[in-house]
């Protein structure tokens, strides 16, 4: 069995999953073999307290990415197909709820398979090549960024929160303790962790951070000194291999509509550009993961938000492909 047998086994193809069509639906098709980078869906919304919708992220993106976004960048110059090959597997197989009616069963038995990104992204990577995962709630990193841990990455994790609870509502894996864990666990050191647009946490959390050595850039530093935290930036990725975690939540309130937890005093889509302009030109990208996309009553901004962001990510980072 070849590797893409082997992963395949783990997805629902992506004309199958409720999108009906892969990311981009660029015109020129890419083979497995052929890729850059291998993105998949995550429908995940089972650990989230406060708003729901995450489960609908990936087909958000997929629908956004084939059906209104022209793929071809007007501020940078360049077709995204032409500068990155992406090839799209597909949505990861979860239980339903309709196959267990009590709560912990379901989270058990999907933790379980959300574990299984261990795998498939150490499966990418062996072929050299990119993981890129639509999400779905924030809890999948904590099994992303394990996967990666062994290449000494530096994570630039944007987000209002810094989801570092060691618990949260009796669950110690959850969408708001990912961080902490990374850190607890060995996998990460909190000074190769920057948090970027962070503007609520609670006190413990924010300790943790600050013991850890965590480089937090806040929503109001940024707004306050953005040319010094980008240049800032650009020291701390130097010749750094790099994961980026974007929670959609990381914009102000006003462009996100349907996450679960938007806050105010965020960020502006031309910030955003500016900081991943910021990332040094020796960086080496390693892995991607954009979470807490959702989707209410067929309103697909955030789908639109989060397809930019991505091809921006890719436009300005896909020369520094660890391929």
């Amino acid at each position: 069995m070849n590797t893409l047998e082997t992963l395949e086994y783990f997805f629902v193809p992506p004309e199958k999953t409720n999108a009906k069509c892969s990311f981009g639906d660029f015109p020129t098709k890419i083979t497995f073999q052929d890729s850059d980078a291998i993105l998949y869906g995550i429908p995940l919304d089972i650990t989230t307290t406060f708003g729901k919708g995450t489960s609908l992220g990936p087909e958000a993106i997929r629908v956004t990415s084939a059906k209104q976004i022209e793929s071809f960048l007007l501020d940078e110059n360049e077709e995204i197909f032409e500068k990155v090959k992406i090839y799209d597997i597909g949505d990861l197989v979860l239980v339903n709820m309709k196959d267990n009616n009590k709560y912990e069963k379901l989270l058990k038995n999907n933790l379980k398979m959300i574990s299984n990104i261990i795998k498939i992204n150490s499966l990418i990577r062996k072929e050299k090549k990119i993981p890129i995962i639509l999400g779905g709630e924030h809890t999948i990193s904590y099994f992303s960024i394990q996967s990666i841990a062994h290449e000494n990455p530096i994570i630039i994790h944007f987000d209002a929160h810094r989801d570092m609870k060691p618990i949260y509502d009796k669950k110690k894996i959850c969408h708001t303790t990912p961080f902490f864990h990374l850190i607890d666990e060995g996998h990460i050191e909190g000074k190769n962790i920057i948090q970027i647009g962070i503007r609520q946490s609670d006190k413990e959390e924010n300790e943790f951070a600050i013991n850890n050595g965590v480089n937090t850039y806040t929503g109001l530093d940024i707004h306050k000194n953005l040319h010094h935290i980008t240049k800032e930036i650009g020291k701390l990725t130097n010749n750094r291999n790099i994961y980026i975690t974007f929670d959609i939540d990381v914009y102000d309130i006003c462009y996100v509509p349907c996450t679960g937890t938007p806050e105010p005093f965020g960020l502006n889509p031309f910030q955003i550009l500016e900081i991943l302009k910021s990332i040094n030109k020796t960086a080496l990208l390693i892995g991607i993961d954009m979470v807490e996309v959702a989707m209410k009553n067929s309103d697909y901004r955030e789908g639109t938000l989060a397809t930019q962001t991505l091809y921006r990510i890719f436009s300005n980072l896909v020369t520094k492909l660890n391929l």
